[in-house]
């Protein structure tokens, strides 16, 4: 997931006006009439297979999803080994609070090459460590296994205390520290439950160096030691994932890409690197996290394959390319570091799937795991921006895979966004390179995927399969999650193509959010599916083995010409506009101004930026903000000509010329010199989501004055820079709302009919199943229906599935599909 994408999500008002507004609302306090249609059925027909791994997880470490979330660790920064290279705001102590003389120490006496930092307690000082977020979360009559490395010279009694702000949570406990290096072990049974625990080590009359830490839960999921928080792993587990996903995204591949030397130490920003991951805890490395903090790996790629083999998932790891992605657009040209990433690569293969004798599979089994864990998918790289860089080492990767474990599909990826220039280029590379599998990562708005839910009828049958490795409609409203389901029709009946699908991000921390929307919150004590977590888990546990052929009447299109004002914006750059001119089809001045009279027709509409008259024209000299928009003009404004000039002064980027602009959320802009003036391209921001129209590599000349014209007519754009037509597009596909496809469980027999109405009023349908059918008159139903506005929070479940009986089934039968609503028909007998 590339970091300009950020935090997107939609305003409840916003949404709720995108699916209920402009998908044929009612007048103001009337109701809705049904909208009818019809699902014809080819019962006896077959479409796609469709694969038990279809639906699946991603992990990735963000928003403290693994240390902190679903890693059970309870005690933040254990080893002592935070550092400003993970946050700048990070210390050795981070997280800690000491007493007396206690001092982290970087020297000879650590405990060993890679666990670099320890603590040195003075006689009586004290370290209390505050766990994440808001404390340490302990329940009454539970147990926790408590455990720490120390060494003394002479013996070294330690107290080891849990407690809040009203007192003990458990009888103390004591060890004695003796010697070199060793493990010592306690543990509490919780007196009672609290949110805001406190763990202390406290050195008695003799000083002591300790180091890893560490609280855990007795009670894992699956009761593993370093295993995974239980509710946590569970409500993954109860989505049924065909695949697991991991260990990220953007974690995987960027930063350097230096390994592990223990002659100089190691870099902390390096790529994720799995060999750095397994065996002792306390002997793996730690590393500074893309998305800005400390990861532990004591979830490490054991535990990964561990928890995939545990609820019955196919584990597929992403390894890095050496072309770092997510924005960060360089290639390492290091053929020794390319050939030891690519050995690197082949011995996980052997970790996962050699026999015990051999040098990595004994690893494994030496971490508790003799038989192998049956790898079958790889992926190499994540959202190269640099595509034919990526390619040339791709290629080097599948060679060394193929030619030891052909049996292993090796994927590829095509880029950060679902089309554009960097997309066009990777996918005719990955065709070209009969690549076999391609993963696709885009976050859209919910009208694209309501709108593109045919997207991948056109694919080529016979080309690259589709790995749609991370998607989400910018938001965890029911209403994302209704236009999530409206695709995800269209992913089954492509399933010959599509062949995997998560959403993504997996897991959010309450206040510890990177990014936003999530599957599955949780604080400290309590977790929650989200709106887009309950779909999901509709789909992934009812998906069925086969597509039946079915088509379903549209709904009648509503939309008019492209209406809005006109807009200056910049991102991370100064720029400079002058002579703006808006005039109507007609040739009518609607507006024209050359700033001599200063900026007044014009209004700031985010406060960002530094906006100014400056010589004649209107200058942003904040070359660190971002999205600074100003607008002029009627929201009213439809078919009319657009002309201004545009000056880059200094920056990142280039400049954004907007039109259509209803709002700050609901506009278009052209961004010329974007994504760090690698391309421009035409974005459409629809309550607050926005997706790319167009895109190419045009880059921004710093100094140099642009003309650059759209012209607006009805749906459709044309744009011209210095005179010269740059590109058009027209923007009129239907936001259909009302979505179905039909899947046969070849097990039972059942023909489940799954429709999405995404609108305010109820579908009145007439079904078709075909002569013959001789369907039972009884189908079972479930149902997600809610506001589109709902969300489920830690203290409300507003979405939730419901079930119920349906007695009217029948070779043609009508059925009434309640509004913002999906329902899945299981259907026995046809």
């Amino acid at each position: 997931m590339p970091p300009r994408r950020r935090r997107l999500g939609l305003a409840l008002s916003a949404l709720s006006a995108l699916l209920a507004g402009t998908l044929l609302a009612p007048a103001p306090g009337a109701a809705a009439e049904p909208t009818d249609y019809t699902i014809d059925v080819e019962t006896a027909g077959s479409g796609a297979t469709i694969d038990d791994s279809m639906y699946g997880v991603f992990f990735e470490d963000i928003n403290q999803a693994a240390d902190g979330g679903i890693y059970a660790e309870l005690v933040q920064n254990r080893s002592f080994e935070y550092e400003a290279a993970d946050n700048p705001g990070y210390t050795p102590k981070t997280g800690w609070d000491t007493g007396g003389t206690a001092e982290v120490r970087d020297d000879d006496g650590r405990l060993n090459a890679r666990n670099r930092h320890y603590l040195a307690l003075g006689a009586g000082a004290s370290a209390t460590n505050g766990g994440f977020r808001t404390g340490i979360a302990v329940e009454e009559g539970k147990t926790y296994d408590f455990s720490l490395w120390a060494r003394a010279d002479g013996d070294a009694p330690l107290e080891i205390s849990l407690a809040d702000g009203d007192g003990a949570l458990g009888a103390a406990q004591k060890v004695t520290a003796s010697g070199k290096w060793a493990k010592y072990e306690a543990a509490f049974t919780a007196d009672r439950t609290s949110a805001t625990g406190r763990l202390t080590v406290k050195a008695g009359g003799t000083p002591a160096a300790v180091d890893m830490v560490s609280l855990f839960p007795r009670d894992t999921y699956k009761g593993r030691a370093n295993g995974l928080r239980k509710d946590l792993a569970e409500k993954v587990e109860a989505l049924d994932p065909g695949f697991l996903r991991f260990p990220g995204g953007c974690l995987v591949n960027t930063g350097s890409h230096q390994g592990y030397d223990e002659g100089s130490g190691w870099e902390r920003k390096r790529s994720y690197q799995w060999k750095d991951t397994i065996g002792p805890v306390e002997t793996r490395a730690t590393n500074a996290n893309f998305w800005g903090y400390n990861q532990s790996y004591g979830l490490g790629y054991y535990e990964y394959f561990q928890f995939a083999e545990d609820i019955g998932a196919m584990p597929l790891p992403v390894v890095p390319a050496l072309v770092t992605g997510c924005g960060q657009n360089k290639a390492t040209d290091d053929p020794e570091l390319l050939k030891r990433h690519i050995q690197d690569t082949l011995d996980l293969i052997e970790f996962a799937n050699g026999p015990a004798t051999s040098e990595w599979g004994a690893k494994r089994a030496e971490m508790g795991h003799p038989e192998p864990f049956g790898l079958t998918h790889l992926g190499v790289g994540n959202e190269e921006n640099l595509p034919d860089e990526f390619m040339a080492r791709f290629k080097e990767f599948r060679a060394a895979i193929e030619a030891k474990h052909p049996d292993i599909t090796v994927v590829s990826n095509s880029g950060p966004d679902d089309s554009g220039t960097v997309f066009d280029r990777a996918w005719q590379l990955n065709r070209d390179n009969d690549v076999a599998m391609v993963d696709e990562h885009y976050y859209n708005s919910p009208r694209w995927f309501l709108e593109n839910n045919n997207r991948y009828d056109s694919y080529d049958r016979n080309g690259p399969k589709v790995f749609l490795g991370e998607y989400a409609s910018q938001g965890n409203t029911f209403g994302n999650a209704l236009a999530e389901a409206a695709y995800m029709t269209g992913l089954e009946r492509n399933a010959d193509v599509v062949k995997l699908a998560s959403y993504a991000p997996l897991l959010a921390g309450e206040g510890t959010v990177q990014w936003e929307p999530d599957m599955i919150w949780f604080d400290n004590t309590r977790s929650w599916g989200s709106a887009n977590y309950e779909m999901q888990k509709l789909f992934m546990t009812s998906t069925g083995d086969q597509v039946v052929p079915s088509k379903a009447s549209g709904t009648p299109a509503t939309s008019g010409p492209i209406t809005g004002a006109v807009g200056l914006s910049t991102w991370a750059t100064s720029a400079a506009y002058d002579d703006v001119r808006v005039t109507g089809a007609d040739g009518g001045e609607l507006l024209a101004d050359d700033f001599a009279a200063g900026d007044g027709k014009w209004t700031q509409a985010t406060g960002a930026g530094s906006w100014a008259v400056q010589d004649g024209a209107y200058v942003q000299s904040d070359e660190a903000a971002e999205n600074t928009l100003v607008t002029a003009g009627d929201t009213g404004w439809h078919d009319y000509d657009l002309k201004v000039k545009a000056t880059k002064k200094s920056g990142k980027e280039g400049f954004l010329v907007a039109f259509g602009v209803k709002d700050t959320g609901n506009l278009y802009w052209w961004n010329l010199g974007g994504w760090g003036n690698t391309a421009s391209g035409v974005e459409r921001h629809v309550s607050g989501g926005k997706e790319t129209m167009l895109q190419d590599a045009t880059k921004i000349e710093t100094g140099r004055t642009y003309d650059v014209e759209a012209k607006v007519r009805g749906r459709s754009v044309a744009l011209y820079l210095d005179g010269e037509k740059w590109g058009e597009f027209t923007d009129d596909k239907q936001a259909e709302p009302f979505r179905q496809v039909v899947t046969r469980d070849k097990a039972t027999g059942d023909l489940i009919v799954k429709v999405v109405n995404a609108q305010e009023s109820a579908a009145r349908t007439k079904v078709a199943l075909g002569a013959g059918s001789s369907p039972e008159a009884t189908a079972e139903v479930t149902t997600l229906a809610a506001d589109p506005a709902a969300e489920n929070t830690a203290d409300a479940r507003p979405v939730k599935p419901e079930t119920s009986e349906f007695d009217g089934v029948a070779e043609n039968f009508a059925y009434t599909f309640p509004a913002h609503s999906v329902t899945f028909l299981r259907i026995k007998g046809a």
